[in-house]
């Protein structure tokens, strides 16, 4: 009988086109809105992507839908896993989300994803995570121990846990950074529970018909994903502008409560953890100072930490859209491969024409895809001049960094401090000349960062492929880690 009710689900499946909608962009460009409108047209219902709005509170920091949204179209994942729980995974969300897609199917409903957070929607589009076996399918209350294990040995420091992965899995070491504690920790968590490296399986990963450089195969036939961008000069005056609404609606107070309730007595012990779970939201740790000013502190003294709060959470909120952007044009417009789905672009720069510049062209491109044609506004795909390794592994001694990625690497060439060092090295040698220095490969103004301009490369800086221990420009495929 259940074999029979999944393959009518998985002819339902093949019958909608689009199998489902996933609406990307980066915080603050109304995806939510563009969701209900699509949901309440379509007989959609949705679920949210969001690695923060899964945790019950803190809903205007993480600016959850209102109650009166949430009557207009049914929602899902949002407020349902205890605060203090710090073991949530994407591995939880997926196994959820997955078993909601289903149950949407048998009820014939569009199922529109609304993200983000990245790797909670490559999670569904793509079969990217580790099926080790593993994985507890019922976690996510607490009780399983895989999480409390990654996170007892993400106590260690990053150079011991590297020493480590280097040992039983010398070519995952390769490609992560000694600082990046929360991935080495992964990979040695995998390797102890299945005795299998971590690169191994995501090889074989890469190796399934339909796979590619950067994972598995898609898991849904025909998504249709829309991307809602602006520009930025534009879309960071909303950004400062919600916060301040915000801040209107109770945000110190929420942030208080919560604190009171939560987080207190952590600080008091010193054991305050705003790496994992709820306590990471963007906004949080940003009020740290002001939500433990000591009693005696003056009134003039809490009104500033107070402001200087507000302030970095407008920064920080800035700087997120833009890592949100960056994520869709990476992982989405420049994905290698034909294993991608049409990404539409949807300018919501001028929100006096929303109907016109986002909600009827979604409307119109989602009536096409239903009809078998071809729609008359054109997907976006930015071709990549050249396929990057992020995980090509480059020392520079000069600086005395590690630098992973290509991109990164030809980045920090072009850093004020490393042209800094270089000339500082070639100070002391009057026969210094031009031969040492090596203009480092041209780089997008795309993709260049708007700091760190001007480029070098001097003796001491090598570039290591994780396969060799020779110094030398990296010719290996782009290698993912799904986490």
């Amino acid at each position: 009988m259940a074999a029979s009710t999944l393959s009518v689900q998985r002819a339902l499946q093949r019958a909608m086109v689009p199998s489902l909608v996933v609406i990307l962009g980066a915080t603050g460009t109304g995806k939510s809105k563009l969701a209900i409108e699509l949901g309440k047209r379509l007989q959609g219902e949705i679920i949210s992507a969001d690695s923060m709005q899964v945790y019950q509170g803190l809903d205007i920091i993480t600016n959850k839908v209102t109650a009166e949204e949430r009557a207009q179209c049914r929602h899902h994942m949002i407020s349902f896993v205890d605060p203090l729980v710090s073991g949530y995974t994407v591995v939880d969300f997926r196994n959820k989300a997955l078993a909601l897609i289903d149950d949407m199917y048998s009820r014939n409903k569009l199922p529109i994803v609304v993200g983000g957070t990245n790797y909670y929607i490559e999670s569904l589009l793509w079969r990217v995570l580790l099926d080790t076996g593993q994985e507890n399918e019922e976690s996510g209350d607490g009780g399983d121990e895989a999480p409390h294990r990654k996170m007892e040995l993400e106590k260690l420091g990053g150079a011991e846990l590297h020493k480590r992965l280097a040992k039983v899995d010398p070519k995952m070491a390769a490609m992560l950074h000694p600082n990046d504690k929360r991935k080495i920790a992964r990979s040695l968590q995998i390797h102890e529970e299945t005795g299998i490296p971590h690169s191994r399986w995501l090889e074989e990963q890469r190796e399934q018909e339909g796979g590619d450089g950067l994972g598995g195969p898609l898991r849904y036939p025909d998504p249709c994903i829309f991307w809602l961008h602006a520009d930025m000069e534009a879309l960071d005056k909303r950004l400062d502008d919600r916060v301040d609404e915000m801040l209107s609606a109770g945000l110190i107070e929420e942030l208080r409560d919560f604190h009171i309730r939560y987080n207190q007595q952590k600080v008091k012990e010193d054991s305050q953890d705003y790496q994992h779970g709820i306590f990471q939201s963007i906004g949080f740790k940003e009020f740290h100072d002001y939500l433990t000013a000591p009693e005696s502190s003056t009134q003039q003294e809490k009104d500033t930490l107070r402001d200087k709060g507000i302030e970095a959470l407008k920064i920080a909120t800035r700087r997120y859209a833009r890592k949100q952007n960056k994520w869709v044009r990476n992982r989405f417009l420049k994905r290698p491969g034909d294993n991608v789905p049409s990404v539409f672009g949807l300018d919501v720069t001028d929100v006096s024409r929303w109907e016109e510049t986002v909600l009827n062209p979604a409307l119109q491109i989602l009536d096409s895809l239903r009809k078998g044609e071809e729609p008359a506004i054109a997907p976006i795909r930015v071709q990549g001049a050249e396929l990057r390794n992020k995980r090509s592994y480059h020392t520079c001694d000069l600086c005395d960094k590690v630098i992973i990625g290509d991109l990164e690497w030809t980045a920090h060439l072009k850093s004020k401090k490393h042209h800094y060092h270089v000339r500082k090295k070639r100070k002391p040698d009057p026969a210094g000349d031009q031969s040492l220095i090596t203009s480092a490969p041209p780089v997008s103004a795309a993709e260049t960062p708007s700091e760190d301009c001007g480029a070098a490369v001097a003796p001491g800086c090598s570039e290591t492929s994780p396969d060799s221990s020779r110094d030398t420009r990296t010719t290996n495929k782009e290698v993912p880690v799904a986490f």
